[in-house]
């Protein structure tokens, strides 16, 4: 249907991971680093990505959304965050309010319920859009109470009624920034100076990284420096923004080593599911969808036909990351645990 991603290549010669062994996945150790799992693994292992419900629904939504998916026995969940939207309610005498709107709650409460419901580690967003510093070391506070110690940090994206990212006063306009605030809590500094001997969280920070590049960044190069100014301030992985095509990724990790990144590289996978995600993949990620992958795409009748196209892709693109070595694949799910479910199955 396609070509083969993989080029035809000794894998142990361009490999820079370890090669995991096939042994079946055993139940993963609760209260655990990222990278703990990640050195203690026999095997690639696999993780999850959810959404927090919309406002309204209950956490069943998460669990209904997940159980199909702990037969895998996931090493971690990962829960997004969303930042708040600015909306305008009319008042009773027809003028307008500006207001806030949080469409859906926040990730803490979310990965407690997730840790506690199915004894696995939960790893939050932690995003710069919509937070003061202080509003951030009270969030971080917070996981640390409840024994949550992996976040992964980001800028988020720009507010809906924004043309480019713009922080909230005393607020990050970096992610590194932000990962610094995690690092310096890590180290028991915090924001107030009259603290003395502050308790020291333990947090194992992760940070994303782009195999196509971030949209924002002028080239690879200036990317890759900035990711690798992260690793040096504290981040222990790298977590990927979806790709289609696996030569992007190794070419990434290439680079990245290269340049002396040498913390885990952690694909992130998405499988198509509709011609829609064609265009919208593409505008919101901006990410290249291989033209197989879009031919096959566009032959399609249905959504049910783009599925399965969308899911052998991703069931190929899995085995041959596996070979390769990576020490962990990472799904998005999006609402299509039924699709991850069925392209998992085939890999473990």
């Amino acid at each position: 249907m396609r070509r083969t991603l993989v080029r035809s290549v000794s894998i142990a010669a361009v490999n820079p991971y370890r090669v995991y062994g096939t042994s079946k996945y055993k139940q993963p150790t609760v209260n655990m680093k990222v990278t703990d799992h990640i050195q203690q693994a026999k095997e690639t292992l696999v993780s999850f990505e959810v959404l927090p419900p919309l406002k309204g629904k209950s956490i069943t939504s998460i669990y209904d959304h997940l159980d199909p998916l702990m037969a895998f026995k996931p090493s971690w969940i990962n829960v997004t965050y969303h930042r708040s939207e600015t909306a305008f309610k009319k008042r009773a005498d027809g003028t307008f309010e500006k207001v806030e709107v949080r469409k859906r709650p926040g990730t803490v409460g979310i990965c407690a319920a997730v840790m506690n419901h199915y004894k696995i580690d939960a790893v939050p967003h932690i995003i710069c859009g919509g937070f003061t510093m202080r509003e951030t070391e009270d969030a971080l506070i917070d996981l640390n109470f409840l024994g949550i110690d992996n976040v992964l940090v980001l800028r988020g994206d720009a507010a809906k009624n924004e043309a480019s990212f713009e922080p909230e006063p005393s607020g990050h306009q970096y992610a590194i920034d932000l990962l610094k605030q995690v690092s310096d809590l890590n180290h028991g500094v915090y924001i107030d100076e009259d603290i003395r001997n502050g308790g020291k969280t333990k947090f194992c920070i992760g940070v994303a990284g782009y195999p196509e590049k971030h949209f924002e960044a002028p080239n690879p190069e200036i990317d890759l420096n900035r990711l690798k100014e992260k690793v040096a301030a504290g981040a222990e992985y790298i977590m990927t923004q979806m790709f289609f095509d696996n030569q992007k990724f190794y070419d990434f990790v290439k680079a990245c080593r290269d340049n002396g990144i040498d913390v885990p590289i952690i694909p992130g996978l998405k499988p198509i599911t509709s011609k829609k995600q064609l265009s919208v993949l593409p505008r919101i990620f901006h990410v290249d969808i291989p033209t197989d992958l879009s031919n096959e795409i566009m032959k399609c009748k249905s959504d049910e036909d783009c599925e399965k196209v969308g899911t052998e892709w991703l069931v190929q693109q899995s085995r041959e990351l596996k070979a390769f070595g990576v020490p962990v694949l990472h799904y998005y799910t999006l609402g299509k645990s039924k699709v991850i479910a069925n392209v998992v199955k085939e890999i473990v």
